[in-house]
């Protein structure tokens, strides 16, 4: 299939809207060229003129397999009802222009094939199949007064986000088993949490020898370690010990932030969620200790965002989102714009987070030899980001791998 996009006005890491109009030829699934007036046979044209072409948007932190709030009861559906819950999240986002994104913690290899076989729509994933943590860290579900053993938790279940596991021996035999199941990178939790039930969000989790050996092995299998943390402490703690991406990381300080950058770490906010979390979480059954860990780094999130610009750490777009809060997925892009501006914004939604997933120059980039993920926008979202809200209604046609997930005709 070859498409041609003409009078495209541009916006990714190479061109900021403001370059004039281009084409933009397609062809078997890859951007081929990109030009002015370009003259080469196409068996689909489409005049973008008063429109802005951009690439995918890229979410580098869901959980597409959350549909419910209460994370810890995702793991107790069966596993088909879990499977059939998620189809509907996967819809979503692509329909809101996201077509790759990353699962911090739940989805499997056989989700991403079903989506690359098109037998589920939804966005490409980079799954880490089920996120790691210590006994009664954050992906330990179980109640205070739940004295079952962690090999007994419900985290074999398909829906469960993670999976109990202690010491660096056993840390190291479960990341061989997420890898050779598929995973794409290794998600740990390194601190405290919001959704579980036991951890105050100060709480350092695995030790340094764990996170060592995490970051070793990941790294003996060429990918690299994702780290759930919020304090200053957890998160320099994680980076020193090479771990390459901090998740959320609401509690951040200058000198961690400034050390942070120094190693070239990625940051990925989720500011959305808290607010998410603060409007609809009680009626949702968001567990009452959740909701109070949750005012904590609510507060401090548009805080860190400045610190992180300040010291120049390279930020990812995330959203975090849970059950039927996942549709305001969009609005992370508004929450930012607060501190950056919407072309930052963008970046981070595209390029940057295409460097998270070590897809550098394939995806979130409009430029030959890309893969074809294309947006066309009825807007300009460089001077107002809610043309990328509402849903996606404002985006006139998505293409992922060459071919359309949404045509307006």
């Amino acid at each position: 299939m070859s498409v041609l996009f003409k009078n495209a006005r541009i916006i990714d890491a190479a061109h900021d809207g403001s370059s004039g109009v281009k084409d933009v030829y397609v062809r078997n699934g890859l951007i081929e060229k990109v030009g002015e007036a370009l003259n080469v046979p196409a068996e689909d044209i489409i005049d973008a003129a008063g429109r802005t072409l951009l690439p995918g948007l890229i979410d580098c932190h869901v959980h597409v397999l959350a549909s419910m709030v209460n994370i810890g009861m995702n793991a107790k559906m069966p596993n088909a009802f879990a499977l059939f819950r998620a189809m509907p999240i996967l819809r979503g986002m692509l329909d809101r222009g996201f077509t790759s994104v990353r699962d911090a913690g739940g989805a499997d290899f056989a989700l991403a094939r079903c989506v690359e076989e098109g037998l589920v729509p939804g966005p490409r994933l980079f799954t880490s199949g089920k996120a790691l943590s210590q006994t009664g860290g954050h992906g330990d579900f179980r109640a205070r007064m739940d004295f079952s053993s962690p090999d007994h938790c419900p985290c074999a279940q398909y829906g469960a986000i993670g999976r109990v596991v202690d010491g660096a021996d056993e840390l190291r035999k479960a990341i061989r088993q997420e890898i050779r199941q598929g995973a794409t990178q290794i998600k740990i939790m390194a601190s405290g949490g919001v959704s579980s039930p036991t951890d105050p969000i100060g709480n350092l989790q695995f030790s340094e020898e764990e996170i060592k050996a995490a970051v070793e092995e990941a790294r003996a299998h060429q990918t690299y370690v994702m780290a759930h943390a919020y304090t200053a402490e957890a998160i320099h703690r994680a980076v020193a010990l090479g771990v390459r991406t901090i998740e959320h990381g609401n509690l951040i300080d200058d000198e961690t932030a400034a050390f942070m950058a120094s190693k070239g770490a990625f940051v990925v906010p989720t500011l959305i969620t808290y607010e998410a979390m603060r409007d609809e979480g009680a009626e949702q059954g968001y567990p009452i200790e959740s909701q109070i860990k949750n005012v904590t780094v609510l507060e401090r999130g548009l805080e860190s965002l400045r610190i992180y610009k300040k010291h120049g750490v390279k930020m990812a777009y995330g959203s975090d989102l849970l059950g039927s809060m996942h549709q305001r997925q969009s609005e992370e892009l508004q929450i930012r714009a607060k501190v950056f501006t919407p072309y930052e914004v963008i970046l981070q939604a595209t390029s940057v987070a295409a460097d998270v997933l070590n897809m550098q120059g394939k995806l979130g980039i409009i430029a030959e030899g890309a893969i074809a993920d294309i947006l066309v926008v009825n807007g300009d979202p460089a001077n107002d980001l809610r043309v990328l809200g509402s849903q996606g209604k404002n985006i006139d046609y998505i293409m992922k791998d060459g071919a359309f997930a949404k045509r307006s005709s």
